[in-house]
């Protein structure tokens, strides 16, 4: 009775012996799962840096910006422009149930700010205290905004990491002074860096009480136009929950007609960008993605199982008398299945690692060369249920490849297999 190790070596020698067609269709296999591991593992890399870059701007968070109505309702010959106002903030905040937080905006990208050693141009951003909260803005270095400084109208300011560096080159910003349009603001705070890369938009972004900047740089209608006192660049705000998302969307562009006077069902009326739409979006189109690719690489293992299904059925034409003569001898039907059986899952799980192997390879690669400075993505990686599909694929090719020629091979009479040529 043969051992298990004279088996294998059997095995191998029977792969040794047919090296080019064995070696075309492992890397028939290993391709096709390299291929699909490495392409779903750059488009999670995608994804992940887009929800990443999300996440930079804050969880999920509607945008809001002024926009065109009709001039006069039901009609769309004349359009007007309107402009939000801490008005209609305070009524998104007291009277939309599904919104859990807001905050406005007032910002110019006009404006230069200098301290003692250097001058730069980055928007400046009149801001409230919950800033924070509703955006993504870590505070590095001292504190950030507070309701004393807003209700006191204090001249004070929060620098972006990247301001800070041009604003105070090799020395310390805390407690540094920093003019803008001729007021002297105290920095009281440094925000930690933003994004990933070279991104320093920003980075480079200035913060003062949201009072300070209406007094001082207020919006300024065109040719005459008319802005309400209390005007902003943006309300934004978070729905209660995901599940509550366009019930506080609904809620805000009803508030929001109501007070400007005109139809919330007017078209563009409402100038806005929702985080967790684009997030949905990203998913569903990397979810897309990733079938298609799947179904890629899984046509690719089916037919590089159908090549080692022919290498083993002509391995066992070609081997009809050896067969024969170790059945003579005393060898099992048993003993030639499992030989013919483990050629076929010896090819594909060879292949298959070296497939595996190769891509994790590739992605390490990618890491160290872009993987932390491309934003919007993230290190390419292994997805687990790829890896999952992929080992579960070749355990399926191996069992087919090696099943159906071992079958043929044992089930051979000993006399006939030796009367063949």
């Amino acid at each position: 009775m043969q051992s298990f190790g004279d088996i294998f070596g059997q095995v191998f020698r029977a792969i040794w012996a047919n090296k080019l067609r064995s070696f075309l269709t492992m890397f028939g296999i290993a391709w096709g799962v390299g291929s699909m591991l490495l392409l779903i593992g750059v488009g999670e890399g995608f994804r992940v840096g887009q929800h990443e870059r999300l996440a930079d701007v804050g969880n999920d968070l509607v945008m809001m910006w002024g926009g065109t109505v009709p001039a006069v309702a039901s009609q769309h010959v004349g359009m007007r422009p309107y402009y939000l106002t801490l008005r209609d903030e305070d009524a998104i905040v007291t009277q939309a149930p599904d919104v859990r937080d807001a905050t406005a905006i007032l910002d110019r990208d006009d404006l230069k700010e200098q301290s003692q050693y250097e001058t730069i141009s980055g928007a400046v951003y009149g801001v409230q205290p919950n800033f924070p909260v509703v955006r993504f803005m870590p505070v590095a270095q001292g504190r950030f905004l507070n309701e004393n400084d807003l209700i006191h109208r204090n001249d004070v300011m929060v620098l972006g990491s990247r301001a800070a560096e041009m604003l105070f080159p090799h020395r310390p910003a805390l407690g540094g002074y920093v003019t803008v349009g001729g007021i002297r603001f105290l920095v009281v705070g440094i925000a930690k860096k933003i994004g990933h890369g070279d991104n320093n938009s920003e980075n480079q972004q200035v913060y003062i009480p949201l009072t300070v900047m209406m007094d001082n740089f207020a919006i300024k209608g065109k040719d005459g136009e008319m802005v309400p006192s209390d005007a902003v660049t943006s309300i934004q705000y978070q729905p209660r929950t995901h599940a509550v998302h366009l019930d506080a969307v609904n809620e805000v562009h009803q508030i929001v007609a109501r007070l400007h006077g005109f139809d919330p069902n007017a078209p563009q009326a409402f100038n806005e960008w929702d985080t967790i739409q684009s997030a949905e979006m990203v998913d569903k189109i990397f979810e897309g993605m990733d079938v298609f690719l799947g179904s890629v690489g899984l046509v690719t293992l089916a037919l590089g199982a159908v090549g080692i299904v022919n290498i083993m059925l002509v391995a066992v034409t070609e081997r009809t008398r050896e067969i024969g003569l170790r059945k003579a001898i005393g060898a099992t039907s048993r003993s030639i299945l499992a030989q013919f059986f483990l050629e076929g899952i010896t090819l594909t799980g060879l292949s298959g690692l070296i497939g595996i192997g190769g891509a994790a390879a590739f992605m390490w690669l990618l890491q160290q060369l872009v993987g932390g400075g491309l934003r919007g993505f993230g290190p390419p990686h292994i997805v687990p249920w790829t890896a999952a599909l992929a080992f579960g694929s070749l355990t399926v090719c191996g069992v087919i490849a090696g099943v159906y020629p071992a079958s043929k091979a044992a089930a051979m009479e000993p006399v006939e297999a030796l009367r063949r040529e």
